[in-house]
């Protein structure tokens, strides 16, 4: 009988009309709002844990520590109490180089870009990977911000300041950190590590949009039934798709091996 019903499930599945283009761009928008919403709220969430750390506020409700605090309070992990940071100090190194490389710029926007570009569209995952690298994003950030309006010689808008700091986070993530007093790098080498970070960050780039298509908590077979349409419209091996998409899951380059590197 129960095999009878699935049967019966999957015929039904396979009669649903197919959407046309007007309602499949429909939904589509409708699935980029939510993601917004997703990445305002996180956003937000990370302003607000960096202000209750930062006033220590624990002590005033009694609690030992920041990991009590989230413990009592909202009854998530450890881990999570500690992820809430990261995810706080990499919007915070963010916020730092965008105030810094603006400086001296003149904006278009009434709100000062600092303050207007608060959502940048990054997922927490984005935030938790460049907190580690704190000094790196803010530097970075500062640089480009800093040529893009020196001399005050452009206005500068949230829209410009949001894609400098999705491309210095893509860099980021997509870069190892130098070794400590690391010698010269023989110029063959680092212009074969320069291609190797390009060809990185082009593949950290493709596993977020097959992300956002097929989420993280898919595995990889689900994954595949997914992909795989999207993938051959393209004209992408299933096999690359899915080795961005763990890539850009884990940061671990070691995911490309065999595919793009």
């Amino acid at each position: 009988m129960g095999e009878q019903d699935q049967a019966e499930d999957d015929v039904a599945e396979l009669e649903r009309p197919p959407l046309t283009g007007a309602r499949a761009r429909a939904v589509t928008a409708g699935l980029r709002e939510a993601m917004d919403d997703v990445r305002r709220t996180v956003a937000v969430l990370a302003v607000r844990v960096r202000d209750a750390h930062a006033a220590r506020v624990w002590l005033a409700l009694s609690h030992p520590s920041w990991e009590a605090y989230c413990v009592g309070e909202f009854g998530i992990s450890r881990a999570q109490a500690y992820r809430l940071l990261d995810v706080a100090r990499g919007l915070g190194a963010i916020q730092a180089g965008v105030a810094a490389g603006t400086l001296v710029s003149r904006t278009r926007d009434s709100t000062p870009v600092a303050e207007a570009a608060l959502d940048y569209g990054l997922s927490q995952r984005a935030l938790i990977a460049v907190a580690a690298r704190s000094g790196d994003i803010t530097e970075l950030i500062t640089g480009r911000l800093a040529a893009l309006t020196r001399d005050g010689a452009q206005d500068l808008d949230a829209a410009t300041v949001r894609a400098v700091v999705h491309q210095a986070v893509r860099d980021v993530r997509a870069t190892p950190p130098e070794p400590p007093d690391a010698p010269p790098a023989d110029t063959g080498v680092a212009e074969l590590r320069r291609v190797v970070d390009d060809l990185a960050a082009s593949a950290l780039t493709m596993g977020e949009l097959f992300l956002e298509v097929a989420p993280a908590y898919l595995s990889d077979g689900a994954a595949a039934d997914v992909l795989g349409p999207l993938c051959a419209a393209i004209g992408e091996d299933l096999d690359t798709g899915l080795a961005t998409r763990r890539y850009a899951l884990t940061g671990d380059r070691r995911a490309l091996h065999g595919t793009v590197l």
